[in-house]
């Protein structure tokens, strides 16, 4: 049990370590175009907003590949689809149940699901805060 509360804790600081530094480098690069937009603030808004989405979706995909190659080097899992399909119904909290993997493992899918719990809400609240903040920039948007 004490390998895999190391294991997990391991993926919990790597995962949100990473989480942290997208969402910094996305905060730079909307920056930025804040600058641009400034001089044109009609044009971009609906993109912007797209482009966090995007940028979001692609940082927790991440994650979820992350405890997918766990998995797999774990030999927990057969084959790359089903690691990826475990590891993203654990990481959403959907759990289905259709595959399950070894004792020893299951407490690190469990830790797995509150880490994705609650980097999704992370998420959620940045989404936000960058939507209202990108609206700010044209009162006329809205």
């Amino acid at each position: 049990m004490l390998g895999s509360i190391l294991i997990a804790t391991t993926m919990v600081m790597l995962t949100v370590g990473l989480h942290y530094a997208g969402l910094v480098i996305l905060l730079a690069l909307l920056r930025n175009r804040r600058r641009r937009a400034i001089a044109r603030p009609h044009l971009g808004q609906g993109a912007a907003i797209l482009f966090v989405v995007l940028f979001i979706m692609a940082l927790l995909s991440l994650e979820i590949w992350l405890y997918a190659g766990l998995y797999l080097a774990a030999g927990t899992v057969p084959d790359v689809e089903t690691a990826l399909y475990f590891s993203t119904a654990s990481f959403t909290t959907i759990g289905y149940g259709d595959v399950v993997i070894e004792p020893p493992w299951r407490l690190v899918s469990a830790i797995e699901g509150a880490n994705g719990l609650l980097l999704f809400g992370w998420s959620t609240a940045f989404l936000t805060r960058i939507t209202s903040q990108l609206s700010t920039l044209d009162h006329d948007w809205i």
